[in-house]
């Protein structure tokens, strides 16, 4: 499995409003197989879970090893993973969460924990953050190869270096 898409994925659901089964199904639309199994409980359980994992983004951002790690410890507790070797793909043996009676919510969850566990220990954990745009507060996964990534978007970069520009502009004139 690609512990970077299960990261980003929990920057993702970080970021998305989930009022209701409707939403998370949107969310999930590159997944068919689950998004019949959406309801408004997953929907619940996975707001209170933004809630507990969006302050890992923070501590990521703000360069606090510690807390991250810390938090993830506690997340992974709270909300234990059950990895299981799969062998269904051409391109061989790789892990999957298990998802055996699992709800839609117990499974995000449980990739999330997974994914930013692992990227935290081979990447670090200042490679998780909040976009620096303002007023934009988005989580994202810097996988960038230097960890240079501030934003959330192309589209948040692009607002916050025209703005820069602007500002540098009107300073010159001034």
């Amino acid at each position: 499995m690609d512990f970077i898409r299960y990261a980003e994925a929990a920057a993702a659901l970080v970021n998305t409003e989930l009022p209701d089964a409707a939403a998370l199904q949107e969310l999930l639309a590159d997944r068919d197989w689950l998004v019949d199994q959406c309801t408004d409980r997953d929907s619940v359980v996975l707001r209170r879970f933004q809630r507990e994992l969006r302050p890992v983004f923070e501590a990521g951002d703000a360069g606090d090893t510690a807390t991250v790690v810390r938090l993830l410890n506690v997340l992974l507790e709270r909300h234990p993973i059950t990895p299981t070797i799969s062998d269904h793909a051409p391109e061989g043996l790789h892990i999957h969460v298990a998802t055996k009676a699992a709800s839609v919510a117990e499974l995000l969850m449980a990739e999330s924990l997974l994914g930013l566990t692992v990227i935290v220990c081979d990447l670090g954990p200042t490679r998780l953050g909040v976009c620096s745009a303002t007023p934009c507060t988005n989580a994202y996964v810097d996988t960038s190869p230097n960890q240079s990534r501030r934003y959330c978007s192309d589209r948040c970069s692009s607002r916050a270096n025209v703005a820069a520009y602007r500002a540098r502009q009107r300073a010159s004139t001034a």
